[in-house]
């Protein structure tokens, strides 16, 4: 072992906070990518931190944030509505109209909180 427990939390930390991705410290500590993973886990898992969502490049993703229940489930019809959003129910109402985008084009239609599918009579056979 290379390095001591504490000194393996105090990396992980590190990592975790954003401080180093996970291949600057694989470098900075002459460890694998892979190990420097466990050492954020290991840090992550004895302090009972959530999971922080990580690109395949070790940079944190801003994608990782979660839908909420307190995304409008209506899109605004105008153009005020939008402009007094916040930047994240900007994004939410992104994602939201992508997803209805997708699934008219496959044919259906989510009612509700999703338990009912309502099919397009087009695309049915």
């Amino acid at each position: 072992m290379k390095y001591t427990k504490e000194q393996r939390l105090d990396i992980g930390r590190r990592i975790y906070d954003g401080e180093f991705t996970f291949a600057t410290a694989a470098e900075e500590f002459e460890i694998n990518a892979y190990t420097a993973r466990d050492y954020m886990r290991l840090y992550r898992d004895t302090n009972g931190l959530p999971s922080k969502r990580m690109s395949s490049d070790g940079l944190r993703s801003p994608a990782s944030t979660t839908i909420t229940s307190s995304t409008p489930s209506v899109a605004p019809e105008s153009l005020e509505q939008y402009k007094e959003m916040t930047k994240e129910e900007l994004i939410q109402a992104l994602v939201q109209a992508r997803i209805t985008e997708a699934r008219l084009k496959k044919g259906y239609e989510v009612k509700g909180d999703g338990s009912i599918i309502q099919y397009s009579n087009k695309n049915t056979k």
